[in-house]
């Protein structure tokens, strides 16, 4: 699982990083509020660790920022407060679960497999935007209820698309998360699936879902 550590404390940040990674997790970290919203827009992760204080804001505020913009991505915060008023205002703020500081490390890495748990679930449930439909179970895809046949890395490319729908996925992101990062950044599959999909979901329908930012990626939506 690919987890978002928004800590500003270098020493704190390195402590979890590393033992997360030891526990064979992947680590992005960010240092503020601004890159941790950016980070966790435009990237997949499995659950985000949001400290409170931050040197540009507060990580309830980033929670509810990205609840605001429908990012369900699974929220654990750490404070050094205590207190039942505090837990329930970060609760409250759209995170999932609530650590206090000094905490001991098995711990958390008991709530991030508990975490990962309600996620996996969040993955089976179906997705739409306007007639299109799909089901991540069952793999099947409809549009204006006519069932569409994709490939297994079309229906990857189209999920993920689903999963932002509304924002903006990088290709980078998607080269990453279908093909791995060590795939050729030159090679020019995401376009090629990109104009397969706009052939299967958007030819011979209304309203057409798949839009291009040149330059920027693509993202999915009915109201652009």
């Amino acid at each position: 699982m690919r987890i978002l550590l928004v800590e500003d404390d270098a020493q704190v940040a390195s402590f979890i990083k590393s033992g997360l990674e030891q526990a064979q997790y992947s680590v992005d970290l960010a240092t503020n509020v601004a890159d941790g919203d950016f980070m966790a827009s435009v990237n997949d992760y499995g659950v985000l660790i949001v400290d409170c204080l931050l040197p540009d804001g507060d990580g309830r505020q980033l929670c509810r920022d990205l609840r605001a913009r429908s990012i369900a991505t699974p929220i654990l915060l750490l404070t050094a407060k205590t207190s039942t008023a505090d837990k329930v205002i970060g609760l409250d703020s759209g995170a999932d679960d609530y650590l206090t500081k000094p905490f001991a490390f098995r711990e958390l890495l008991a709530r991030l497999r508990a975490l990962g748990r309600r996620r996996d679930k969040l993955l089976l449930e179906p997705l739409s935007v306007a007639d299109l439909h799909i089901d991540p179970l069952s793999r099947r895809v409809t549009r204006a209820g006519q069932e569409v046949a994709l490939t297994p890395n079309e229906f990857k490319v189209l999920e993920m698309l689903l999963r932002h729908a509304g924002q903006v996925v990088t290709r980078t992101d998607l080269l990453e998360q279908i093909w791995g990062v060590n795939f050729d950044s030159r090679s020019n599959i995401v376009d090629v699936v990109i104009k397969v999909l706009r052939d299967k979901i958007d030819r011979f329908y209304e309203p057409k879902l798949i839009q291009t930012r040149r330059g920027v990626g693509y993202l999915i939506a009915a109201d652009i």
